[in-house]
């Protein structure tokens, strides 16, 4: 356990001293006043929380102050902690229970790190005792084939692929048809990185989405869209695209390790309403965890439950 909360707080050094680690020290022992809240309101935008959850996050921080009569700063750290815990909480991620095969799609822009993700998901589901069957739907890249053949091998997982420049409806069709006859578990399929404001490309992925169900209704079961968290508010345009698109139902993100913009998380889940299933702390296999809002927000602000 101590390992595990250790993971998260490294994994989240970046934000955490950037940003919101700065928290606790302009909440001191002094009163509230309005650099209070001037400052606050600071971190949380250069976190990338964004404006409109930041405007959220605040006035319902003031509220709380007033009804509870609260005069010192430092006493804010547990009101925060449990502000930003309650908009986690609000899109906690549930995994569907599904009879049969599960069909995963996975969506997202040019090196979000979608394929990789793939391979993680794909190998721990393996190591628990899961049959799994990998779709390469990237086919407009040589090297996203040979990426995922590369996790499969390690797995022991297959990959049903196509010829470079075939059809990803095709390959998608084929890789459910297959998933089914051979009594898998869990398939998941890759898709061609896309830049959300191109419409081809983003109808060319609807097709897919309703070819998947053609194969199995009801699939995909899950859409999962990989964030790559570096990208900071501009992830938030890309979500909203996808999720009209695609019936996103949830999101991954990626390279939160590398970067200093944790608030968009809340940003995700509150303007979104899409719930976090997944981030990356690293890049080993380990290091892709289920997200855990209390190890997230904890590690952010450095609060010790139990102190407050």
């Amino acid at each position: 356990m101590a390992d595990l909360i250790n993971q998260w707080k490294n994994g989240l050094a970046k934000s955490s001293k950037a940003t919101f680690g700065r928290i606790s020290a302009f909440l001191g022992a002094t009163e509230i006043e309005d650099d209070t809240w001037d400052d606050l309101e600071a971190t949380f935008i250069q976190s990338d929380m964004g404006l409109k959850t930041t405007s959220q996050v605040i006035e319902s921080l003031k509220f709380q102050v007033k009804e509870q009569g609260i005069t010192e700063a430092n006493e804010l750290t547990h009101l925060l902690r449990q502000e930003l815990l309650s908009i986690l909480e609000n899109s906690k991620y549930k995994e569907p229970i599904i009879k049969g095969p599960k069909v995963i799609m996975m969506v997202g822009v040019n090196g979000s790190g979608k394929t990789t993700t793939i391979g993680k998901i794909g190998a721990k589901a393996k190591a628990s005792g899961k049959s799994v069957l990998f779709g390469a739907g990237d086919t407009f890249r040589a090297a996203a084939y040979e990426q995922l053949a590369v996790w499969g091998e390690r797995s022991g997982i297959d990959v049903i692929h196509g010829d470079p420049g075939s059809d990803a409806g095709a390959v998608a069709y084929n890789t459910v048809q297959t998933g089914i006859a051979n009594n898998h578990d869990l398939i998941i399929i890759d898709t061609a990185g896309r830049l959300h404001t191109r419409f081809n490309l983003m109808e060319e992925l609807k097709k897919v989405y309703r070819v998947i169900g053609k194969a199995l209704p009801d699939a995909p079961h899950e859409v999962f869209l990989v964030l790559d968290a570096t990208t900071g508010q501009n992830a938030i345009a890309q979500a909203k695209n996808f999720k009209e698109s695609v019936n996103v139902s949830a999101v991954i993100l990626t390279k939160l390790d590398s970067s200093a913009k944790g608030g968009m998380v809340f940003s995700i889940v509150s303007e979104l309403n899409l719930p976090i299933a997944h981030v990356g702390l690293g890049e080993k296999l380990e290091d892709l965890l289920p997200f855990d809002p209390e190890k997230f927000v904890d590690s952010l602000i450095e609060s010790e439950r139990g102190k407050n």
